[in-house]
């Protein structure tokens, strides 16, 4: 019995030494995966923590090449347009045409009623008699002094006097000539005229009304116009004066028309650019044949070019929102192949309001729509798409 459980004893240790190993093993295996698994998951963690101090960022490709259509504001005005004064004071007796008639050149608008001028004119041409028969005596007399003087029967000195009477009563006699010629030009202007043909745009007088002339209260009593052609006025941007030339054909609208386009061509330019506005001053003009639109009316103006101008930049559209504002000038932000931000200078050379035409991009670029002011040159990004630019 005692060998027996002897073997028994001796057989249940190597079993033991197998148990306490594979569990010593086990035990390794477990201690291993615990600390992969924590590693890993600590690697991971320290990943999105990095990720996430990498901001997310809007991007946005250039719109392509500016569009080559410039739409501008304009005022239409008459081609000619006189404002019609009086030249003399009195009362007005009577007006002929009223707002919206057509008249010819020549015609008369009204007429005033001028009793002092009238008056004054009836004593310089009492006046100018009394001149001339002042005048024609002094000639008598002047005449027979020189034949009298011809005979010795008067001195030389009284002869000079009378020639020199006649000279003064000449001379005064053209005085009173000419002030009633001043007078009767005066009262010529009793009689209101139109300047040209056109219209009547404007009455500024009635009946009995007292007209006062010469003075900086003085208004007008009638604007005539002309309105079988319109001058279209609009100032153009620097960045496209020098494609505007004579004869260059826009089209436009009118509020009056809303679906329709009238056509104009470009007539004259100022020829130099205001420093204030960046602009030129250009004038474009209409056949107003068919008689539809008013001066004074604004205009929308399209202006349409085929190809780029003279030397002219290539230019892309832009979010507004996309720009910076440095110290070195007006910069965006791009994102290049390897997400890493990259500023850029651009030039504007259009505002369009939420828009900008630059130069200094190509539509392949991807731009940072909503950049925070802090970012900078080579920072990480990731970047999403936003859509186009314009």
């Amino acid at each position: 019995m005692a060998e027996g459980s002897a073997a028994v004893h001796a057989g249940s240790r190597p079993r033991l030494r197998w148990i306490l190993l594979g569990g010593a093993c086990l035990f390794g295996i477990i201690l291993v995966t615990g600390t992969l698994t924590r590693l890993h998951e600590r690697r991971n963690l320290h990943a999105t923590n990095v990720a996430a101090l990498v901001p997310s960022v809007n991007i946005a490709h250039p719109g392509g090449h500016a569009v080559d259509t410039l739409v501008l504001p304009g005022i239409l005005q008459a081609w000619y347009s006189a404002p019609v004064y009086a030249r003399t004071n009195g009362y007005l007796r009577q007006w002929y045409v009223d707002i919206g008639q057509k008249v010819e050149a020549g015609q008369l608008l009204a007429e005033i009623d001028t009793p002092d001028v009238d008056l004054q004119l009836a004593g310089a041409r009492a006046a100018l008699g009394t001149r001339t028969a002042q005048r024609d005596l002094a000639r008598i007399t002047s005449r027979r002094w020189d034949r009298l003087n011809a005979q010795n029967a008067v001195s030389q000195q009284e002869t000079d006097e009378r020639r020199g009477n006649l000279a003064a009563s000449e001379a005064t006699r053209h005085e009173a000539a000419a002030e009633v010629e001043r007078l009767e030009t005066l009262s010529a202007f009793k009689r209101i005229i139109a300047p040209f043909a056109g219209v009547v745009t404007s009455r500024a007088t009635d009946i009995g009304a007292l007209i006062v002339a010469g003075t900086a209260a003085s208004q007008p009593l009638f604007t005539v116009s002309d309105v079988t052609r319109l001058r279209l006025y609009v100032r153009v941007p620097q960045a496209y004066a020098a494609r505007m030339h004579e004869g260059f054909v826009v089209h436009f609208t009118v509020p009056d028309y809303r679906n329709r386009q009238f056509e104009a061509h470009l007539l004259h330019s100022s020829d130099a650019v205001d420093s204030q506005s960046g602009t030129m001053l250009v004038q474009l003009v209409y056949d107003n044949g068919e008689n539809l639109l008013k001066p004074g009316a604004y205009a929308q103006i399209a202006f349409t070019f085929h190809g780029p101008g003279p030397q002219a930049p290539a230019a892309v559209r832009i979010p507004a929102s996309s720009l910076l504002f440095r110290r070195d000038g007006t910069t965006v932000a791009l994102v290049d192949a390897h997400d890493h931000v990259r500023i850029r200078p651009v030039s504007i050379l259009i505002d369009f309001g939420t828009e900008l035409e630059v130069t200094g991009l190509a539509p392949q670029d991807r731009i940072i729509t909503n950049p925070p002011d802090d970012i900078g040159d080579g920072d990480p990004v990731r970047p999403r798409e936003s859509g186009h630019g314009a």
